[in-house]
């Protein structure tokens, strides 16, 4: 199975661990995700490398999620789909699911994805 951590109930969010915004945002998060199930760990553990079998590069290009059963995601649709377990989120997941505005959703997310580092600089999160 996979790696030390925890088995939770509905999967893991993987996010850069080298990343500080990403980092912060996701310690910030992982309370709210554990009370929906779902454990954070960074991608560039070596079970997580492992388990994709992706280059590093690759790998950490966007925030990934794992569910229990296999299925994966990556970038904005790990928001929408964590979104779609919890209750007061679950309008950001109706919203952004919808055609014009799930194009503006990955078009943000890309955009934030490519410039992650210069932001976590400029705000001293690195």
């Amino acid at each position: 199975m996979l790696g030390a951590l925890e088995q939770p109930s509905r999967g893991w969010v993987f996010y850069d661990g080298k990343c500080g915004f990403c980092s912060r945002w996701l310690k910030f998060w992982q309370p709210t995700l554990a009370k929906r199930g779902f454990a954070v760990a960074p991608l560039q553990e070596p079970w997580v490398v492992a388990h994709f079998q992706l280059p590093l590069d690759e790998l950490i290009y966007d925030l990934r999620l794992l569910t229990r059963d296999g299925q994966t995601a990556s970038g904005a649709d790990v928001y929408l789909q964590v979104a779609r377990k919890i209750w007061w989120a679950w309008p950001f997941y109706a919203v952004f699911s919808l055609p014009g505005f799930n194009r503006l959703i990955h078009i943000g997310y890309r955009w934030f994805a490519r410039n992650r580092y210069h932001i976590s600089h400029a705000c001293k999160l690195s």
